[in-house]
């Protein structure tokens, strides 16, 4: 295989290794390029010396190289992998969910909905516009995967900056389903089929099929699924407000109270503050125990104690992005359960200028969404509210307007006033001022 795959912003411990690690178990992809790059060159290095011991471990599978210099990388490049983030992730997402707390928001996450959402936005667009703009002009066929957050509003400034750029977002939150669904219905994941709809971090379970007989399982779902998922309650995945979202709305939404609650006024009402800070907590802790992890194995490679084992594994991720890619090379017409893409036709009470979180087929065409014609009004009425929010949040930061920067915060459900709005901006503009476009 001579494909050309750019991994940006491979420097991440979280996702360079990760990712390598799917492409390696790949026979698909044996001989293909696998490029590098991330601007911080330190850790650029130690995830590029990493993975060249990796791959003389076996037998140089891939051509590894990395760089710094964004056009050297993308030059015919035929997918694109991005997962950047822009300053001290675990430190700005902190001052995501305290500052607009501060203030009087009910906000309970701040990471990709809610007031600290939007401000994560704010900050991750501009770059990714800038790459997405490279690679239009340099390699204007690659196919473009993105794994930064805010999925949804990430996607959709893609969407408006670019014409004819072939992209999706992936997520991984259908993988909690993954855990779940085999013990339910007491038959393996693989038997399953399951289709989705709605936003990132904000999506609803549609349909679950049993692939053998295509018998629908919804009913035997929607009878038994609160009584299994309260047996195994989890305050991160699901708890009390997925059960009132289910209860009230009849649909399950498979994200975990966390995201879901981030994009709902009354998210705080069934959430624990604590288990918010928890949360974000766990992540920082998790980032850090990697972190740690890959240093030391570095450290052990220079002093020539490299572990036998390696670093990688024999298991896959659970990341969509290899499978995808295969798919695509091999024409395969394969299903995936959830990917984000542009609303073409998809889902006809949403907006048609929208990232959705659905069900689709990929092919060597690209990624297909399947059609779902129009949900439940309530399901839509709760995410077309997103939806507007989302609108302006990108106008917003397109544009540098610091006008509809103020009114995409102040309709915000967890904000709901211009006072407080103007307060939050006021200060988040002052504390992250050296990532924050310059709103006029």
């Amino acid at each position: 295989m001579d494909k050309k795959i750019v991994l940006i912003g491979a420097g991440s411990t979280s996702f360079g290794p990760p990712m390598f690690n799917d492409i390696y178990l790949s026979d698909v992809l044996k001989g293909s390029t696998i490029v590098l790059h991330d601007i911080n060159r330190e850790k650029l290095e130690i995830i590029y010396d990493l993975l060249i011991a990796e791959n003389e471990k076996h037998d140089n599978k891939f051509s590894l190289e990395r760089t710094t210099d964004r056009s050297k990388a993308l030059k015919d490049a035929d997918f694109i992998i991005n997962s950047i983030e822009v300053g001290d992730r675990m430190e700005l997402w902190r001052q995501d969910y305290e500052i607009p707390r501060k203030h009087g928001s009910t906000q309970i996450l701040g990471e990709c909905g809610g007031p600290g959402g939007t401000f994560h936005a704010w900050r991750i667009i501009p770059p990714i516009v800038e790459i997405i703009e490279d690679v239009e002009k340099i390699c204007p066929n690659a196919f473009f995967i993105n794994f930064s957050n805010p999925m949804s509003r990430v996607c959709l400034a893609i969407k408006r900056s670019v014409e004819k750029l072939n992209f999706i977002g992936l997520c991984h939150q259908i993988g909690f389903m993954v855990i779940y669904l085999p013990k339910l219905f007491n038959r393996s994941i693989n038997e399953l089929k399951m289709s989705v709809a709605g936003l990132n971090h904000f999506a609803f379970l549609l349909g679950i099929e049993e692939l053998s007989t295509g018998n629908n399982l919804m009913p035997f779902f929607n009878a038994n699924a609160m009584k299994y998922f309260k047996e195994r309650e989890d305050r991160f995945v699901f708890s009390m407000l997925t059960f009132e979202v289910f209860k009230r709305f009849k649909a399950f939404s498979y994200v975990g109270d966390n995201h879901l609650g981030e994009y709902l006024q009354f998210g705080e009402e069934f959430t624990e503050t604590q288990d918010m800070v928890d949360w974000i907590n766990f992540i920082d802790k998790e980032g850090e125990f990697w972190y740690r992890r890959y240093l030391n194995k570095h450290k052990r490679l220079k002093r020539g104690k490299y572990p036998k084992k390696g670093i990688l594994s024999r298991r896959p991720s659970g990341e969509r992005a290899v499978p995808i890619i295969e798919a695509i090379i091999n024409d395969k017409n394969s299903y995936e359960t959830a990917v984000n893409i542009p609303n073409n036709g998809i889902i006809d009470n949403l907006p048609k200028d929208l990232v959705l979180e659905c069900s689709a087929t990929v092919d060597k065409n690209g990624v297909h969404g399947i059609r779902v014609g129009a949900l439940p009004k309530n399901i839509a009425a709760l995410l077309r509210i997103e939806a507007t929010i989302q609108d302006l949040c990108i106008e917003a930061v397109l544009k540098k307007s610091k006008d509809l920067a103020i009114a995409c915060l102040a309709i915000d459900p967890n904000v709901g006033s211009f006072e407080m709005a103007e307060n939050i901006y006021n200060e988040m503009i002052e504390v992250q001022k050296n990532f924050l476009p310059n709103f006029k």
